[in-house]
């Protein structure tokens, strides 16, 4: 199966302005049926979730089906879908809920490859529980993390492991399955940062093993937030704060407050747009999975030809080259620095920002410092010319 980027282009009202967005990374534009479905939701009548008014009951169908898209999206259970404010958020109420447990003695293990979100809730958590920390680098040259790296920070005072399913930097995509099977040889949990690698490739949270899986519907084509999944079980083992009137059962004890549900909405018809990119199957899941196959197959075509082109360029420099990974390069322009090259393709109508993008300590680990580099990532309604346009800016930066 192919995508046909042209009809995909068509959903994108944003691409109408003649920009060409390489900032996917850090959220890609929203096709319209998504910004439809939000909006039906907000005017539709709408109240807190219950069974009496259509209001209430419009609110509980919002709920259990996004609850159900997100689960054919991932391949998990519904009824272990949380929703949050974002990522982050959620990856804090997750680690201070499972930190009650820990004590002296105890490790986390977290990576120099991952999103910050992914590594400073767990280091305060283990921090404040007064357990130990452990951390896992990486090869500087390849960007590589493998399951060695893992290993060798493993002991039997393990608790955690919090690893991401791919860099939002570098690209790599590090073999999860072989982790998460190191992991529970070790009796601990893993925790998978999904963020970067959901939007690139069809995911089974089940297959690779992964206890915790989490990541944004906003850099997959839905609205601003986010969700973490696990099994039911596992979800009823952890007791996070939660206000006394609060419901108690799963999933509905991790959520704060009053749902968003016309983001819930957004998130539906998210996974209903990526269900519909390349594939007609009778169910969701299947329908999914096909889709993000051909998204799979379209990117790596592209960025190859990305890569080519940057290698050709003289003067740039590019950050990591690990085997596995989404289609997305960090790069920097010899004499130049990140700002000057964004801004000068900002003028181009390219976007391609510079800065560490939270993954702070893989800038650091690289020699990047602070300040990154830039970084350019694909979407399915990437096209060439594109690409072209994006070339053509940073060779004449480059000069």
């Amino acid at each position: 199966m192919t995508l046909d980027v042209a009809r995909i282009r068509g959903d994108f009202p944003a691409l109408d302005a003649g920009v060409a967005f390489f900032d996917g990374p850090g959220g890609t534009q929203v096709p319209r049926q998504v910004a439809e479905a939000m909006a039906t939701t907000m005017t539709s009548g709408i109240s807190n979730r219950g069974t009496v008014t259509a209001a209430e009951q419009r609110a509980e169908e919002v709920v259990v089906a996004a609850r159900a898209a997100v689960a054919d999206l991932l391949g998990c259970d519904p009824g272990g879908v949380v929703f949050g404010r974002s990522m982050t958020q959620a990856t804090y109420d997750v680690a201070r809920a499972l930190a009650k447990e820990w004590g002296a003695g105890d490790e986390v293990v977290v990576t120099r490859l991952d999103h910050d979100g992914n590594v400073r809730p767990w280091v305060q958590a283990a921090e404040a529980a007064g357990a130990g920390l452990r951390w896992v680098g990486f090869d500087r040259e390849t960007a590589e993390l493998t399951v060695d790296d893992v290993r060798e920070q493993l002991s039997g005072r393990t608790r955690l492991v919090a690893v991401t399913g791919a860099s939002n930097v570098l690209g790599t995509r590090p073999d999860i399955p072989a982790i998460a099977e190191a992991v529970h040889e070790a009796g601990a949990l893993l925790y998978v940062d999904g963020v970067h690698l959901t939007p690139h490739a069809p995911v089974d949270v089940a297959a690779m093993g992964a206890d915790f899986f989490a990541c944004s519907p906003y850099k997959f084509f839905g609205p601003h937030h986010g969700v973490v999944v696990a099994s039911p079980e596992l979800l009823e083992r952890i007791h996070p704060d939660k206000l006394l009137p609060s419901s108690s059962q799963v999933p509905e004890r991790f959520e704060l407050g009053t749902l968003p549900y016309e983001v819930l909405a957004g998130t539906t018809a998210a996974v209903d747009y990526i269900a519909g990119l390349a594939s007609s199957a009778d169910d969701r899941r299947t329908r999914v999975r096909e889709s993000m196959r051909a998204v799979e197959e379209h990117e790596e075509q592209l960025f190859a030809r990305l890569l080519e082109g940057l290698r050709g360029t003289d003067g740039v420099c590019l950050h990591g080259a690990p085997t596995c990974r989404t289609p997305t390069v960090f790069f920097s322009v010899d004499g130049h620095e990140g700002r000057e090259v964004y801004e000068h393709l900002a003028a181009a109508g390219v976007n391609a920002p510079a800065s560490n993008f939270y993954a702070i300590e893989a800038s650091r680990w690289i020699g990047l410092g602070d300040s990154g580099a830039v970084r350019a990532g694909l979407a399915p309604y990437t096209n060439d010319d594109d690409v072209d346009r994006l070339l053509a800016g940073i060779a004449e930066v480059a000069g």
